[in-house]
């Protein structure tokens, strides 16, 4: 995920003055320079995050307009969202599956008109744009990559306080989406499992805004260290670690971002890349599945290692484990055996020449904290 920066040659968003003036410890990731931590370290970043205001930069990650009469159509030609239902002014998670039915990424996508709004993940920007080409819009809609615009997410219990004084947030709910007179696009959302906001921002107004913000007492800047474990702690899954292109929605259960629309007997079934193969696992589900676990001692268990059966028999692997500031324990997200699951077979993890056990879990490891 994470290397050593060549800075010479990665990129640097809009805020990176800011990182470094905040005395930001920087990393790769994704070909960008980037803060994975503070002063404070990653686990008072978690906290306060989860007591008080985090602001993130997430100007790294794409965002692709697509707009015209024919926009909704053509996306949904890609995805596997129901963005005629979609109401203006709404968001929605979505899946870019490629032909095998695995997924190339997966997207957070914003309707305003006949204009939607595509966030994708910085590492998949590449694809997510090859696939767009591979599949060019007729004459009714066009699309473009706003590097112009960056992204900010103000996450926490006193997001709306800090944030209300520059735009009416009044009566929005989760997955609501608002324009301001500057030029932001402001929606009720994020990727930490807390209540707050993701704001995209005219690249030339963005740091001065992000400025004005963390002069309230309760916002800091939080790094990608904190983000890691704010979402694994939300039961969210990461590309690269818990999907990726063999890794099928219903595999990942993520199942419910296939809309029913999309789904066998829906009004508009299919008709995206992979349908067949997608569509098929709600039948016939697949033979391994994304769990939660809770693997016992001090110890975090980290992507990679095995779990098994009580006689050794590999049975599975983690795809994302790391400790839970919230909890003060150690959590995991694992593809085990689907068998194994509906039998409740025991299961343990192999770290350095033992077999730790852990219990399954329910997701998200912490409850989710929108506001619905």
């Amino acid at each position: 995920m994470m290397d050593t920066p060549n800075t010479a040659a990665l990129r640097r968003t809009q805020f990176h003055p800011l990182h470094l003036a905040a005395g930001a410890k920087m990393v790769a990731f994704a070909g960008w320079d980037m803060p994975i931590q503070y002063a404070p370290g990653i686990l008072q970043e978690h906290l306060h995050t989860r007591a008080h205001a985090g602001l993130f930069d997430v100007s790294h990650m794409g965002q692709i307009e697509v707009s015209g009469p024919g926009a909704c159509a053509w996306l949904e030609s890609l995805t596997t969202a129901d963005l005629v239902a979609l109401p203006d002014g709404r968001q929605t998670y979505s899946l870019l599956p490629n032909t095998a039915g695995g997924l190339i990424d997966d997207l957070m996508i914003q309707r305003m008109g006949d204009t939607f709004h595509v966030v994708c993940n910085a590492s998949r920007l590449a694809d997510v744009l090859a696939q767009f080409d591979a599949h060019p819009p007729g004459n009714d809609c066009s699309w473009r990559l706003r590097d112009d615009r960056v992204l900010l997410a103000l996450q926490g219990p006193d997001a709306e306080a800090v944030l209300q004084p520059y735009g009416d947030l009044t009566g929005m709910r989760f997955l609501d989406v608002r324009e301001f007179n500057d030029g932001a696009r402001v929606s009720r959302s994020g990727y930490t499992g807390e209540d707050g906001f993701e704001i995209s921002l005219p690249a030339e107004t963005g740091p001065a805004f992000a400025e004005r913000l963390l002069e309230h007492p309760h916002v800091r800047w939080i790094g990608l260290g904190a983000r890691d474990t704010l979402r694994l702690e939300a039961g969210m899954c990461l590309y690269g670690n818990d999907i990726d292109a063999t890794t099928t929605p219903v595999s990942a259960a993520i199942g419910w971002a296939v809309a029913l629309a999309r789904r066998a007997g829906g009004v508009r079934a299919g008709g995206f890349p992979g349908a067949a193969v997608i569509l098929g696992e709600f039948a016939a589900p697949p033979a391994r599945v994304r769990v939660g676990l809770l693997p016992e001692g001090r110890a975090p268990q980290r992507a990679g290692a095995v779990v098994v059966d009580a006689d050794g028999r590999q049975i599975g692997v983690i795809s994302s484990g790391n400790h839970s500031p919230t909890l003060g324990r150690p959590i995991a997200m694992a593809y085990i055996e689907r068998a194994a699951k509906l039998a409740g077979t025991p299961l343990f993890i192999e770290s350095r020449g033992q077999k730790v056990p852990a219990a399954p879990a329910t997701m998200p490891f912490v409850p989710n904290r929108y506001r619905r």
